[in-house]
C-alpha cells in the first residue's frame, strides 16, 4: 500500500480571475515540486484520478437549494458568488463537484486499505464552506462531505478533523458543531477580522459539547507556540477521543512568506506537524489518515511545503530547508496565554 494522491488537471479549470490569491497555478507548482522530488518515482506514491461526487454526496452536507445555485450561477458564466471574495468561473461547479468527489474516494480508499493514506491534491478549498453558503474562497466543504461518508455509509463511529489552516474552519465547525462522532480541533490565526468564529469558547452544543476545540492563536505566532498547543491540547485530547479515522484540513498559509495568512510558521513547522498527526493516525487507527488541500497561497514555497506534507504521509526523505523566525517576546507571552486559557476551559470535558 502507498500513499494516494487524488488529483485532476480539470481542478486547474476554476478560475477566479488573475488578482485572485486562489490560482491554478496552486496546484501547477505542487505538482512541479512533486515530480522534481523523486517522490513518485520511488513508489511511495501515485497519482489517483477521482471520480464526481454525485448530487447525493453533495446532500450529505449542503441544501440541495444551495447546490443548484452553485450549478446555475457557473452556467450562466460565473461571478461573486458570496459578499466577498468567492469567486465562481464556466467550469466551477464541474470542478467543486470533482474536489468533493476526491474526498469520497480518498476517505472510502484509506477506509477499504487500498491506499495507506491519501492526500486530496484539490481546489477549490472548502473548509469555509457552510451548509448553505459559499465563503473564504469555498463552494462545497470537502472535508465535511469526506467525513459524513465516513459516519453516513462506511460505520464509522469517531472522526478526528484537525484543521491546520491559517484561518478557522467555520463551516465545517458549524456543520459537526452538535454531534460527538466528529472531534474538531482547529489551530488557526485570531479571527476577529476572518471568519469571526473560532474563539475559545466556541466548543459545541447537545451531544456535541466539548467535541470542538478551537487554538486561536495571535498574529505571527510561530514554531514553539504551535507546537506547544498541538503537544499539550490537540494530541492528548486526541488519545483520549481514540478516532477510527484522522481527517486533515491541510491549509498551508500559515507560512511567514504567506500574502494571505498572518502566521509565522516555518517549514520546519509544518514537518513537525504532519510528522505528529501521521504518528497519531498510525497510533490510535492502523494509519487511517486523508488530508485535504485547503489554504496556501505563496507560490514560492506552496509546492514545497506541500511536497513535504506528502513526503511525510509516504514515510520518505524530502529535505526542506527554512529559515526560523525570530519571535517577539509580547507574541510569545499571549500564545501562551491562550494556549493556557485553552488548556483551562477544554479541562472540564478532557483531562489536560
Amino acid at each position: 500500500m502507498n500513499t494516494a494522491i487524488y488529483y485532476s488537471p480539470i481542478f486547474l479549470e476554476h478560475n477566479p480571475g488573475p488578482d485572485h490569491p486562489e490560482v491554478p497555478k496552486r496546484l501547477k507548482v505542487i505538482t512541479a515540486e512533486l515530480a522534481r522530488s523523486g517522490l513518485l518515482k520511488s513508489g511511495k506514491c501515485s497519482y489517483v484520478q477521482p471520480q464526481s461526487a454525485r448530487r447525493k454526496d453533495l446532500t450529505l452536507v449542503h441544501e440541495s437549494e444551495y447546490v443548484e445555485l452553485i450549478r446555475k450561477t457557473c452556467a450562466a458564466g460565473g461571478g461573486l458568488i458570496d459578499l466577498g471574495d468567492t469567486v465562481v468561473s464556466p467550469r466551477s461547479y464541474e470542478v467543486a463537484v470533482l474536489a468533493a468527489g476526491a474526498l469520497i474516494d480518498a476517505v472510502t480508499s484509506v477506509a477499504n486499505r487500498k491506499a495507506k493514506n491519501a492526500f486530496a491534491l484539490v481546489r477549490p478549498p472548502g473548509h469555509h464552506a457552510g451548509v448553505y453558503y459559499a465563503l473564504g474562497f469555498c463552494l462545497f466543504n470537502n472535508a465535511a462531505i469526506g467525513v459524513s461518508h465516513l459516519l453516513n455509509r462506511l460505520n464509522f463511529n469517531r472522526v478526528l478533523i484537525v484543521d491546520v489552516d491559517a484561518h478557522h474552519g467555520n463551516g465545517t465547525q458549524e456543520i459537526f458543531y452538535g454531534t460527538d462522532r466528529v472531534l474538531y480541533m482547529s489551530l488557526h490565526e485570531d479571527p476577529r477580522g476572518f471568519p469571526g468564529t473560532g474563539f475559545i469558547d466556541e466548543i459545541g452544543e447537545g451531544k456535541g459539547l466539548g467535541y470542538t476545540v478551537n487554538i486561536p492563536l495571535p498574529f505571527r505566532a510561530e514554531n514553539t507556540a504551535y507546537q506547544k498547543a498541538l503537544d499539550e491540547i490537540v494530541i492528548p485530547i486526541a488519545i483520549q477521543y481514540r478516532p477510527e479515522f484522522i481527517l486533515i484540513s491541510a491549509g498551508f498559509d500559515g507560512h511567514y512568506t504567506d500574502p494571505v495568512g498572518d502566521l509565522a510558521l516555518s517549514t520546519k513547522s509544518y514537518e513537525e506537524t504532519f510528522a505528529k498527526l501521521v504518528a497519531l493516525a498510525n497510533q490510535l487507527c492502523d494509519g487511517r489518515l486523508v488530508a485535504t488541500l485547503e489554504g496556501g497561497y505563496n507560490l514560492n514555497i506552496l509546492g514545497k511545503l506541500v511536497t513535504s506534507a506528502i513526503a511525510k504521509m509516504a514515510g520518505s526523505f524530502y529535505r526542506l530547508d527554512d529559515s526560523h523566525r525570530n519571535v517577539k517576546p509580547l507574541i510569545s507571552e499571549k500564545a501562551e496565554q491562550i494556549i493556557n486559557s485553552v488548556r483551562s476551559l477544554q479541562s472540564s470535558y478532557w483531562k489536560l
